[in-house]
């Protein structure tokens, strides 16, 4: 039996994500949890005639940790895509005082009533949620790296559309390792590597800065298409469901799975110190990583040894950024 948990399900990401998951077959519990709206979509999704059971949990106030405590109980990965969308002219980094707080509140409830999941974290700026749940769950003493997982899968899903838009493909042909982190200049994709390579060494210079640019700020193409209406929630659920189901998939099979994650460089995961020591000692990498039955069983860190001379420009940019990111998270938690 398998329960998964959505913290923000009736969110604009939350919705579609919970949909997704509602139709895996690897998906026995789907727990919807909320502080609006949530028992209209839990309704709703419950109709869908697939084989998991659907529930939802709205707190009655402010300060009821009932519901929150009833929809983690006994689950196996909690998603997190709880939060404030960005707005137009909102960059990730002004969302981070309003949602790292309730990135902090579901981290502790999280540690008291579900200490051994997966959790997934979608919520914006990842770059310092991921170190704010991190130092939570230290703080409680339940913290395991290998079960922590920041989202950046929106990343390799737009630099691989966008490859496949320039050279006239299927998106489908593609899978590009997109490290760093996920906000701007801090996404590095690594199109010299795979099946990617020949596409883009056909791009002009200018064409290739244009596609690295259009990934970095891909998100900022949405809120502007939205005009006000929102940001980028269909494809931000899409990726955080193709994660969620990579690291379903590896809990009920034998078959080798990789993704690319936000992870902590542990000394505890195999790969990671090793990561660690090329990305000038930074904690927290999105890199691709061996998911397992315990979850991150290894950081395959060897594409840093892959990388042009170009990408290593845009990782020193990136590196230099997410420094500050992790330490604005940590520092947050640890308040």
């Amino acid at each position: 039996m398998v329960k998964v948990t959505v913290c923000g399900a009736a969110g604009g990401i939350g919705q579609p994500l919970s949909l997704l998951l509602k139709i895996n077959p690897n998906v026995d519990e789907l727990s919807l949890f909320d502080v609006v709206n949530v028992p209209g979509v839990g309704a709703d999704l419950s109709h869908i005639n697939s084989d998991s059971a659907t529930a939802s949990f709205l707190p009655s106030s402010r300060e009821d940790k009932t519901a929150l405590a009833e929809s983690l109980k006994g689950t196996d990965l909690v998603i997190i895509p709880a939060g404030v969308p960005r707005k137009p002219g909102m960059t990730r980094d002004d969302l981070f005082n309003i949602n790292a707080g309730i990135i902090k509140g579901l981290a502790e409830g999280i540690a008291e009533h579900a200490p051994k999941a997966f959790v997934l974290v979608i919520s914006n700026p990842v770059n310092s949620t991921v170190p704010i749940v991190a130092e939570t769950l230290k703080q409680k003493g339940v913290y395991d790296p290998k079960r922590l997982f920041g989202v950046t899968t929106l990343d390799i899903v737009r630099a691989n559309t966008f490859i496949a838009q320039a050279g006239k493909a299927k998106a489908s042909q593609f899978n590009v390792n997109v490290i760093g982190g996920h906000s701007g200049e801090t996404i590095v994709p690594l199109y010299s590597i795979g099946a990617s390579k020949s596409y883009y060494e056909k791009l002009s210079a200018e064409e290739q800065k244009a596609l690295i640019h259009r990934v970095q700020f891909g998100g900022d193409e949405v809120v502007q298409a939205k005009n006000g209406a929102g940001s980028a929630t269909l494809s931000m659920a899409y990726a955080g469901y193709r994660l969620a189901e990579s690291i379903l998939k590896a809990l009920t099979s034998s078959e080798e799975v990789v993704e690319c994650t936000f992870l902590d460089l542990d000394s505890s995961i195999k790969g990671a110190a090793e990561a660690k020591k090329l990305v000038k000692g930074l904690d927290f990498f999105s890199l691709p990583v061996k998911l397992g039955k315990a979850g991150i069983e290894e950081v395959k860190y060897d594409v840093l040894n892959q990388v042009s001379d170009d990408e290593k420009k845009l990782l020193e940019v990136a590196i230099d950024q997410l420094s500050k990111n992790i330490e604005k998270g940590v520092a947050f938690a640890q308040k």
